[in-house]
């Protein structure tokens, strides 16, 4: 759940399909269709998914040409965009947090999505030279004007979740922290996240394993990091990917993992994930393997 709004257990990440290395736009259009075929409601996208040089919000663009041209029913799709980050014409990013800032970044997104309110807005990273309250404030009037639905934050440590709690109320619905098997420093904050029955978006879900194929066949098999999901996915037969974000579900009845894709194959690979239930035994070989340690 985020908020009142119940989506599918696996999102679709979108910015594989608008930066540096995306695919052409049949392409793109051609996975976010797969995504929502298999049964993904959440969309995630930011203003600033676009390649260096380009102009912001080319993600959303995409996002709204694809749900335009969609054969099936697209009432219950739920769309997330970020705001407060930029690109750089060498490829960087930027961070700007000023209320000012959010205020035209949220208004334009919400053209970009077709002109109603946006379903939920993330503020995308806190900005180091603004008063991460102020920030949250700016956030709080977009809700209150009626520019955003539901709100979330992004790449934030455990007291940052409090203060916009405390700012936003019950209408802050989501975290979006990177967490992997290969990266989980944000363990606190997923469990932070369930204590507060708050929706816990992993970005780059797949961190490691996703440099892996899909039939499990790579170098990888042999990391003792992440050996075990290969195993597991062997033995299941599937692929590691589906084995990971299974085992990302497992971690909190909260965590809701939001998978990149830049081919259909990939998108509905990630989306079967929330139909694979892992064993007990299984589950203790994965967190041994990937030292996880956070199952609540």
């Amino acid at each position: 759940m985020l908020g009142d709004v119940r989506v599918g257990a696996v999102g679709l990440g979108t910015m594989p399909l608008s930066i540096e290395g995306r695919p052409d736009g049949a392409r793109a259009v051609a996975t976010v269709h797969a995504a929502l075929d298999a049964g993904v409601t959440l969309l995630d996208t930011a203003d600033s998914y676009h390649p260096p040089g380009g102009e912001p919000g080319e993600g959303e663009r995409l996002v709204a040409r694809a749900l335009a041209s969609y054969g099936g029913r697209t009432d219950g799709v739920l769309v997330a965009t970020k705001g407060g980050r930029g690109r750089t014409a060498d490829g960087g990013w930027t961070v700007d947090g000023r209320p000012a800032h959010l205020r035209r970044a949220a208004e334009a997104s919400a053209r970009r999505l077709g002109g109603g309110a946006i379903g939920l807005y993330q503020l995308h990273k806190p900005d180091p030279d603004v008063p991460y309250a102020e920030s949250l404030g700016a956030v709080r009037e977009l809700l209150d004007a009626g520019t955003v639905r539901l709100a979330g934050v992004s790449n934030v440590d455990a007291g940052q979740i409090l203060l916009a709690r405390e700012v936003l109320g019950d209408r802050l619905v989501s975290v979006q922290n990177r967490y992997s098997p290969a990266v989980r420093g944000s363990g606190a904050e997923l469990r932070l996240c369930a204590d507060l029955g708050l929706a816990f978006l992993p970005w780059s879900p797949l961190g490691g394993i996703s440099r892996s194929s899909l039939d499990g066949a790579s170098a990888l098999e042999e990391d003792p990091e992440f050996g075990a999901f290969h195993r597991v996915a062997r033995a299941r037969g599937t692929s590691p990917q589906r084995v990971a974000l299974a085992w990302l579900l497992s971690l909190s009845e909260t965590v809701l993992p939001i998978p990149g894709a830049s081919r259909p194959e990939t998108a509905r690979d990630s989306a079967a994930a929330a139909g694979l239930v892992l064993t007990e035994e299984e589950l203790e070989e994965l967190e041994e393997s990937a030292g996880a340690g956070a199952r609540g």
